[in-house]
């Protein structure tokens, strides 16, 4: 089966190399919607074409990192579902995770792109070779994302970007070929 995206080789040149992800949580792997049960407990929505794009770029030898401000045992379970070991959580200042994850893997920001979608997302993604955002994100991160998804987050906007990272790695095709035969 042939691959049928198709993505602007600008945009798949600034992808290339990419060895870590990090992701934001709210805004990105959900719609930024609270839910909060009667006992408080935080519940969240998740898409699964974002889970199976996170489980394809680890195939791929990218290293998906979710950094966050929240924490909530909806996330962690759903986290361990997808095998991410690379996890922060309660994190406002997402830099230092995002630094001390490159330094546990011998990486640098030169092999990192992230997706965000506010303020304290700016900061590791102003310092990634490669930084998304989906549309629904604030103007100041639109501002600085290499590339805007047409979806939101919460709605495949992950999947995205997790797409744009294998296409560029070179992996995508393979992969593909290997849940058609």
């Amino acid at each position: 089966m042939k691959p049928t995206l198709n993505f602007d080789p600008e945009l798949l040149l600034k992808a290339q190399g990419v060895k870590v992800a990090f992701f934001d949580v709210d805004g990105v792997l959900t719609d930024g919607g609270l839910f909060f049960s009667e006992s408080g407990e935080s519940i969240k929505r998740f898409n699964s074409l974002d889970g199976h794009g996170l489980k394809l770029l680890q195939l791929a030898g990218i290293t998906p990192v979710v950094i966050t401000g929240r924490d909530s045992m909806a996330l962690r379970v759903r986290l361990q579902a997808l095998g991410i070991v690379h996890a922060f959580f309660g994190t406002e200042d997402k830099r230092p995770a995002a630094e001390k994850t490159l330094a546990t893997l011998g990486l640098d920001w030169s092999v990192a792109a992230a997706m965000g979608d506010d303020w304290p997302d700016l900061p590791v993604m102003r310092r990634c070779a490669f930084a998304c955002a989906p549309v629904n994100a604030h103007a100041e991160v639109l501002a600085v994302a290499h590339h805007v998804t047409a979806l939101q987050g919460g709605h495949g906007a992950a999947r995205v970007f997790c797409d744009i990272l294998l296409v560029a790695s070179g992996r995508y095709g393979s992969l593909l070929e290997s849940y058609t035969q």
